[in-house]
């Protein structure tokens, strides 16, 4: 076996309904995976929570078959990054490190109240932070969880207690060292996005201790060691789950595009080395080293894979026999949905709005079906319009990926946008761009990835049907209150 061939990577993709783990080759090959899945809880009525501790066991049982897999086959983990979903929170004990409350998922809108409240300073959260004020992220949800409960203020005001993502968390859980990188913090709404430090007047806003939070660095950085049964793996990369996406797909260079879609879905543009600001969209840290670090513009999706999951109970249909790629490459409609299950983020970022599912056929259910993936085509089209604001030149061609990638919906927005859409042949991007990080921290080089193409989708619908689709969107939107 050549040298080169005797060094695997460790990569743990961390997502809102499963964990993955992979080991890399050095020729950008998986040659081990597994996976867990999660499962969260939906208490009330716009609340979605998951258990920290069961994702942060099932990451152990993971790394467990990895280095087992590894030890057979006598081969050496050199090292280790993660990729995360990024607006879950939760408090933990910083001695112990256990959970001292439910971590709210990036879906979840309790702290909706919060919002109201600070809304005359929403557009100075966002020119420092990045971030929309909203209540999927952590600001809010800080604000929500300490004032419903006076055990956990009397342990944030002695220091016990951290506030922080699923990211902070797992890496405390793993490593024993209490850190958050920047592409993660960025959706703490605490953070300046120009300076990569927790920001004072956003601190005294939400009324956060410094004390209470997880320590910045950036996500190229010594996290500690993964040690499990007397292997240790140096933890290298921490990144967001959508950054790491981005790169999988060759987003190394400044105006790279992307999309992705798997439970929610995002379109996402490396702005180079400076913050990209557009009222709408995210801005945040695309990757970074203690040295520099490049940025990253992002409208995201609440609802894709998870918009048909909804439907499954909203229509009584078993998921075996949703199959909504093959309902909806077979149904056109003159209907309208606009998804409110976890409200709407980029671009009008709003929970409050009327449900609006209407101007059907006879074709029922299946045109509700079309008309949901529809909504998701129209929330892309409306994050490219604003998008190319920023790109001082445009692509003609996007790469897309993600489970819910499927022909009807990458066809549906190709014809919207006018781009042309290709698939990957490769499914796990965010597995594949950590794992170029993890080279490129190594060799100071990024690795040559393939992007092959099952599939190109070009535009086919006439643009008068374009109009009429695009117009009843937007008349969709301003019934619901959205606009």
């Amino acid at each position: 076996m050549p040298l080169a061939d005797k060094f695997l990577t460790l990569v743990i993709d961390q997502g809102t309904s499963a964990t993955k783990v992979f080991l890399f080759n050095s020729t950008n090959h998986v040659v081990f995976k597994a996976h867990e899945k999660h499962t969260l809880k939906n208490p009330k009525p716009g609340h979605v929570e998951g258990d920290a501790l069961a994702i942060a066991h099932s990451c152990l049982k993971l790394i467990h078959e990895a280095i087992a897999f590894a030890k057979y086959k006598n081969i050496i983990i050199s090292s280790a990054g993660i990729a995360l979903q990024r607006s879950t929170f939760l408090f933990w004990d910083r001695k112990t490190i256990k959970p001292l409350t439910p971590a709210l998922s990036w879906q979840d809108g309790r702290a909706a109240e919060i919002v109201e409240k600070f809304h005359s300073n929403s557009k100075s959260i966002f020119k420092i932070s990045g971030a929309p004020l909203n209540p999927h992220f952590g600001g809010p949800k800080f604000l929500h969880l300490l004032n419903n409960s006076a055990l956990l203020k009397n342990k944030v005001e002695k220091g016990s207690a951290v506030f922080g993502t699923i990211s902070a968390f797992l890496t405390h859980y793993l490593t024993g060292n209490c850190l958050v990188d920047e592409t993660i913090a960025s959706r703490f709404t605490m953070m300046n996005l120009d300076t990569c430090q927790w920001d004072k007047d956003l601190l005294n806003l939400f009324s956060v201790p410094n004390s209470c939070l997880p320590k910045l660095v950036s996500s190229d950085y010594n996290f500690g060691h993964i040690k499990y049964n007397g292997y240790s793996i140096p933890l290298k990369i921490v990144i967001g789950d959508q950054q790491a996406a981005l790169i999988g797909q060759g987003g190394y260079s400044t105006g790279s595009v992307a999309m992705n879609f798997g439970t929610s879905g995002s379109v996402q543009i490396n702005a180079g080395k400076h913050s990209a600001y557009v009222n709408g969209l995210i801005s945040s840290v695309l990757f970074s080293k203690p040295s520099h670090r490049q940025y990253l513009l992002e409208g995201t999706i609440n609802a894709c894979n998870s918009l048909f999951y909804s439907l499954e109970d909203e229509l009584n249909i078993s998921h075996k026999k949703m199959q909504w790629h093959l309902r909806c490459a077979e149904t056109e409609t003159r209907g309208v949905y606009v998804p409110s299950v976890t409200g709407i983020a980029a671009p009008y970022w709003t929970d409050q709005f009327k449900n609006i599912s209407e101007g059907y056929g006879d074709n029922l259910p299946n045109e509700i079906i079309r008309a949901g993936m529809e909504s998701i085509g129209f929330l892309v089209n409306d994050i490219w319009t604003l998008a190319k604001t920023h790109l001082s030149i445009l692509p003609r061609a996007v790469m897309a990926s993600g489970g819910g990638g499927r022909p009807p919906l990458l066809q549906f927005i190709s014809d919207l946008t006018g781009l042309t859409i290709n698939h990957g042949i490769m499914k796990d991007r965010t597995a594949l761009g950590v794992h170029s990080l993890l080279i490129q921290s190594t060799t100071g080089l990024w690795p040559n990835i393939k992007l092959e193409s099952d599939e190109v989708y070009t535009p086919i619908m006439n643009a008068k049907e374009v109009d009429k689709k695009t117009n009843r969107w937007n008349t969709a939107l301003e019934k619901a209150g959205v606009i």
